[in-house]
């Protein structure tokens, strides 16, 4: 089986989670024999092409015009997208699968479908309805329908929850048979700790245990709930650092926050760090916090998981889904400082019961979050579809047409 991929994100351009996950996902899949090709944004030092883990990576490079903002540089990215499609069409041979990831590839994913008449599946990581708990402006508003008309043209939809889920039908009334959910996965090995540069003594006292977040610096991961809760953290524990590592639009409000609160000096924001030194500071933490308020899954609850750091997250989205209460990780009420700041004091006073859930985490992590588990769940709705499509006239009408394509391009090359 062959697939044909399409992304704004893949390594070394990683703006969120997605990144990471189109590259593991890819690697599983071609390990569970499917032929994939994926078509994703590259740029300056970037080969246009290249085999990784066996698979074949198409990487197009943006128009180099101005864009008065970011839809426009979607539309114009998927034009690329398009292009490098159509150029390297010939040499790709029967494609019988097109998955898209979310809303910024939309255009492309549906002038393939319908142009090759192959079948479309999508996955939607997110929504902009869940982003910004509601539709306030016209962006917002147009994004969201782009949202909606991909999920129409899909054969079905992916999603990574069952919280998800729930919102998908609720925002987009997709009916509940195109849905399947996926949860996504991690991989452990990602997580080992290696010699570095970075010393623990640079981010906190030896008497000090660690409070560890990881993630984007945005309204939606709750960082200023954290902050919320340091306070109460404190009084009982003095000895205590909040390490806040990530960079994003939020991280003056939060500096700010903290500074009036006055515990700017038990605060440290790292800024971007590399995945090195986040590993290190992985197994210095004494628990690792993600107190979201929206989360359609949380990876980095499955990444702390896989590092061996006790968790505790708020119980929201698909957060909640992964963490069960007391035995691997800790839940606390969204958005509830006080409910964050005694389950965090809970691991901090009881080390034991933090090495508990750790060990429980990275059980599950082993057994349900592995990658090879999701590419063959993954690669069973790519079989599903693609027996319904051979089923249809509108199959037999593309059968026809490549035929006649390729047929076309043979009398050309030998006239």
């Amino acid at each position: 089986m062959r697939v044909l991929m399409l992304s704004w994100e893949y390594p070394p351009k990683s703006v969120g989670g997605l990144a990471q996950h189109v590259y593991d996902l890819t690697n599983a899949l071609t390990e569970n024999g499917v032929d994939v090709h994926l078509i994703t944004s590259g740029g300056q030092g970037t080969p246009a092409f290249e085999k990784v883990h066996g698979v074949k990576v198409h990487r197009v490079e943006p128009y180099q015009i101005s864009s008065p903002d970011f839809v426009t540089w979607v539309a114009q990215f998927n034009v690329a997208l398009l292009e490098r499609a159509i150029s390297i069409s010939s040499d790709l041979g029967e494609i019988h699968i097109l998955h898209a990831h979310d809303w910024l590839v939309a255009y492309a994913a549906r002038a393939l479908k319908h142009s090759w008449k192959i079948p479309l599946v999508t996955t939607l990581h997110a929504t902009e309805y869940g982003r910004n708990n509601g539709l306030h402006n016209d962006t917002q508003r147009h994004i969201s329908d782009i949202e909606w008309w991909l999920a129409y043209e899909s054969w079905r939809v992916i999603c990574c929850s069952h919280y998800m889920e729930g919102e998908l039908r609720h925002v987009f009334q997709i009916p509940q048979d195109k849905i399947k959910v996926i949860p996504n996965g991690v991989d452990h090995t990602n997580f080992k700790v290696r010699e570095s540069d970075a010393r623990r003594s640079d981010y906190a006292a030896p008497d000090e245990r660690i409070v560890f977040y990881v993630g984007r610096l945005v309204r939606e991961k709750g960082v200023q709930v954290l902050l919320d809760a340091a306070p109460e953290i404190l009084a009982h524990h003095p000895q205590t650092k909040f390490v806040i590592a990530g960079k994003g639009p939020f991280m003056d409000s939060l500096k700010r926050q903290a500074m009036l609160s006055g515990i700017a000096n038990r605060v440290y924001f790292t800024g971007y760090i590399n995945d090195t030194v986040r590993n290190n500071l992985y197994s210095w933490a004494d628990v690792a916090v993600f107190p979201s308020l929206y989360e359609p899954f949380g990876i980095v609850a499955l990444e702390a998981m896989a590092a061996r750091t006790p968790v505790v997250v708020a119980d929201s989205g698909g957060l909640g889904e992964i963490i069960n209460h007391g035995i691997d990780g800790l839940k606390t009420y969204t958005g509830d400082s006080h409910s964050l700041a005694q389950n965090i004091l809970s691991v901090l006073k009881q080390p034991q019961f933090g090495d508990k859930l750790r060990e429980n985490a990275y059980y599950r992590v082993l057994n349900e979050f592995n990658w090879g588990k999701i590419a063959w769940q993954t690669a069973s709705v790519y079989r599903e579809v693609l027996e319904a499509h051979q089923s249809t006239a509108w199959s037999a009408a593309g059968r026809q047409e490549r035929i006649f394509n390729r047929f076309g391009r043979m009398l050309t090359r030998y006239s």
